[in-house]
């Protein structure tokens, strides 16, 4: 049995068992695992869909009711369904992972159902139990299970798509009175499909992701979408990512547009931009900050300023830099650039990557889930 730290590895925990009834309708025809298997040589990310997805109703009068799995569709909606005026849309971001022994594991998925019920309030959106939430996510992937990559097929998994949109048929600046949440399901590769090596960054100027007040610690499209002409931007430049500062002084780091970050310095500290109610409070990170604390290190939550980034990296005091997500995991940096200047980090990464096959040890099964972070799906 492998090991982790002397240890012996005892296998992930279970949780409560779910309880929500859904009513499953399978598509009458479905694919043969061999033309799965063809589909999953080469899924991509975000590009593929599997054959079913959940999906859940509320309204004021019955509030959450109708649970259900069917074939994966288009979704009818009136033109002037509130999400397409008023943009009441909210979403998560998670992975299903299968381990050596056949079973399908989700990681830390309590935490996913937590942020979504943060996001519908900001968004004057109904919560959603996260009972309800985690039985959605059950259901759509036993259905599904065949389209989880093998153990053996790399750095492969089944992405998680809970989303919640505003429904209602009316036009009027206010909450809508009927929501969908439904759970759709993508097979993924790889994010970095020519292999995982160093981002270029890209520090905005111009343009802010969220201020204080605002929809930032919601996970909403209106802050993807106000994130892309940066991005333009940035890929102008001849980078992959942009870096986002606070919209007051435009002097402190707050997260790239889909990832938060994290700054290594040689004396053993490590640093990440404090939550301030402008950036996303992501999994990844919260489970970093864990994994790295255990390992003896100093990681400050704090504000963090452009500056101190630029002369850390400098003088050699910050030696590594990466950004993490749920989509990425993590990802070293190996340039910042912005109007008039660039930087090189220099280093070979080793925590980076250190701390980054920690935790995809633990999300595949290959290490001992000592935290109680998975949950099993199938």
């Amino acid at each position: 049995m492998p090991t982790t730290g002397g240890a012996a590895y005892i296998g992930p925990m279970t949780m409560t068992p779910t309880s929500t009834s859904f009513a499953v309708t399978e598509r009458p025809e479905r694919r043969s695992a061999e033309e799965i298997a063809q589909l999953l040589e080469s899924p991509g990310f975000g590009n593929l869909f599997t054959e079913h997805m959940a999906l859940i109703d509320w309204d004021r009068e019955q509030g959450w009711h109708d649970p259900r799995v069917v074939p994966y569709g288009p979704i009818q909606l009136d033109p002037s369904a509130a999400v397409f005026h008023y943009a009441q849309e909210i979403f998560e971001g998670m992975k299903a992972y299968r381990h050596a022994d056949g079973s399908i594991w989700t990681f830390r998925p309590e935490r996913n159902a937590e942020r979504f019920n943060a996001s519908a309030r900001r968004l004057a959106m109904p919560e959603l139990p996260p009972t309800m939430f985690l039985d959605a996510i059950k259901e759509v992937v036993t259905v599904d299970q065949g389209w989880v990559p093998s153990a053996d097929s790399g750095e492969t998994s089944l992405y998680l798509r809970p989303f919640m949109i505003a429904t209602e048929e009316a036009l009027g600046v206010r909450p809508s009175n009927r929501y969908l949440f439904s759970v759709i399901c993508s097979p993924a590769g790889a994010y970095f499909s020519g292999g995982l090596k160093p981002v270029s960054l890209w520090v905005s100027e111009h343009y802010v992701r969220a201020a204080a007040g605002g929809t930032g610690a919601a996970k909403c499209g209106g802050n993807y979408a106000s994130s892309l002409a940066s991005q333009a931007e940035g890929i102008e430049h001849g980078c992959d990512q942009v870096v986002f500062l606070d919209a007051q002084e435009h002097r402190y780091v707050e997260e790239l547009g889909g990832m938060n970050l994290f700054f290594v310095y040689a004396d053993g500290r490590v640093v990440t931009p404090e939550l301030t109610g402008t950036i996303l409070p992501g999994v990844t990170r919260s489970s970093l900050i864990e994994l790295a604390r255990e390992r003896g290190l100093d990681v400050q939550e704090r504000r963090f300023t452009i500056d101190e980034w630029r002369e850390g990296v400098a003088s050699g005091e910050i030696t590594e830099v990466f950004a993490c997500g749920t989509a990425a995991v993590i990802t070293p940096v190996g340039r910042l650039a912005w109007n008039g200047g660039e930087l090189e980090m220099a280093g070979g990464h080793e925590l980076t990557l250190s701390l980054r096959q920690e935790l995809l040890d633990i999300q595949y099964g290959r290490a001992e889930d000592r935290h109680g972070w998975l949950y099993k799906l199938v």
